[in-house]
């Protein structure tokens, strides 16, 4: 119960960091501390740091290569469909399946799926639009984009004690400040 009324109205803790090794390094001790609602903010991508917080890999490539082979699918179909089945003619004495002529229309939906997969799966994924997250209630996060390294850990993580966790995040090497996350 004192835990509940401690955290409440705070999303979590975030610390900013000097640079990437530092960040790198700090989220290697918060994931051997043994917390696992972390999340780090970095102006760019830094595929350390996803290794470092132990992120699980993202589904986004298996969800491509799916609408890849569908577009496929449904491309080199739809070229069957309308050239044997719904309005066969024949041409110059050519098949009615003539698949050397259905594989460049097949392919270009092959991408066109591939690709649109790709933008909806990553727009889902991440949670997108989101206009609003309560880390944007942190004054100095409006640099993260820039030159901003960020640590956040959430207060529904079931190690995560206000005053312990701050004091763990502010021992950490590179520290610039922690800031509470208010919801």
């Amino acid at each position: 119960m004192s835990a509940e009324v401690a955290t409440s109205g705070l999303y979590g803790l975030m610390a900013e960091f000097r640079g990437p090794h530092e960040i790198v390094a700090g989220a290697r001790l918060v994931t051997e501390k043994g917390y696992r609602r972390v999340d780090g903010y970095t102006p760019y991508p830094m595929e350390d740091l996803s290794e470092a917080l132990e992120l699980p890999r993202s589904v986004l490539p298996k969800l491509v290569l799916g609408g890849g082979i569908l577009g496929c699918l449904l491309g080199y179909g739809l070229e069957y469909w309308s050239a044997v089945i719904a309005y066969p003619l024949n041409i110059g004495g050519r098949p009615l399946h003539s698949w050397p002529s259905f594989i460049v229309p097949a392919f270009e939906t092959t991408i066109l799926f591939a690709a649109g997969t790709a933008v909806l799966g990553m727009l889902a994924l991440n949670g997108l639009p989101q206009p609003y997250h309560p880390v944007f209630n942190v004054a100095s996060f409006a640099k993260a984009s820039r030159d901003g390294f960020f640590l956040a850990i959430e207060a529904t993580d079931p190690k995560f004690d206000r005053a312990d966790t701050r004091r763990f995040l502010e021992s950490l090497h590179g520290v610039v400040q922690v800031s509470e996350i208010e919801e």
